[in-house]
């Protein structure tokens, strides 16, 4: 009788739960749901992990931390952004050795509107955990100068200001579809230097990566999806200089209906996080 009493008290309480709803689910490439375990346990076996991020997603934001802390539980990491660029390593630096304070980073750092809510916290378990922080993207300046000039406007750059930039002359696929895509996103506003412009942040950001990459060590990078969807953009410049090294993607998505992936969203990346469009969004 008390064995009845309990499993019924038991069920009484668990109906709640079981009535919850879900905020985001993960799938894998083909659109089959996957633990949030069984995803770590897979990026832990990667060198070098995209994670993917719809830039004002809370959910994007908060996975990024979690799986973060989860895989330095057992890993040596090294952590790089899209948000922080180049020039601005140094200033980092200085941070995260608690040479100048968070307000003076903030105040003189070029920082993203939505740094402090977003890469913040990112950046400050970093400090905590004494790991390295890496400032991935171009200078936006010079991206800028892509957009307007082409690839050739990089080659009078003055050496000192080379260094902020992958390698010259810069491998550029404008067949690739994801860049294609651009394009015909953009309409009559496109152009191919549009393209070029989005390349060289592409370039620019695997260049660094690599270039801090350490043996033993995961490296995750935060960036717009679009930077390594489809298995392109950022991921094809890895590839095409390190193709030995292992690799992971993740791609943030948005549904109204999360409980199955829309075909349109299935081959995005490794693991797809999809998320309830009426989530509300940092910005």
């Amino acid at each position: 009788m008390k064995k009845t009493l309990f499993l019924i008290i038991f069920l009484l309480l668990s109906l709640p739960c079981l009535g919850q709803k879900e905020a985001y689910i993960l799938y894998n490439a083909k659109g089959k749901k996957v633990s949030y375990k069984k995803m770590l346990k897979t990026l832990a076996k990667k060198d070098i992990v995209l994670f993917g991020e719809i830039h004002n997603n809370p959910i994007s934001h908060w996975l990024q931390r979690e799986v973060t802390a989860d895989l330095h539980k057992d890993h040596q990491l090294i952590l790089g952004a899209e948000m922080l660029e180049a020039d601005q390593q140094t200033l980092l630096d200085d941070y995260l050795n608690g040479r100048i304070s968070a307000k003076e980073l903030e105040t003189i750092g070029r920082l993203w509107s939505n740094y402090h809510t977003d890469y913040a916290p990112l950046v400050n378990f970093s400090k905590e955990k004494q790991l390295a922080f890496i400032a991935t993207n171009i200078p936006r300046r010079y991206a800028s100068l892509v957009f307007k000039n082409g690839f050739e406007v990089l080659d009078s750059l003055p050496t000192q200001e080379k260094q902020w930039i992958a390698p010259l002359p810069i491998a550029f696929d404008s067949e690739l579809p994801t860049y294609k895509n651009i394009l015909g996103m953009m309409g009559d506003h496109g152009s191919p230097k549009l393209v070029m412009a989005q390349a060289i942040k592409d370039a620019t950001m695997a260049h660094f990566i690599l270039k801090n990459y350490k043996t033993d060590h995961v490296f995750i990078h935060y960036n717009g999806n679009y930077h390594s969807d489809h298995y392109e953009g950022m991921l094809w410049y890895l590839k095409k200089e390190n193709n030995a090294l292992k690799y992971a993607t993740i791609s943030t998505v948005s549904q109204e209906d999360i409980a199955v992936l829309l075909e349109e969203n299935k081959h995005l990346a490794d693991f797809i996080i999809c998320v309830d469009s009426h989530m509300t969004t940092t910005y």
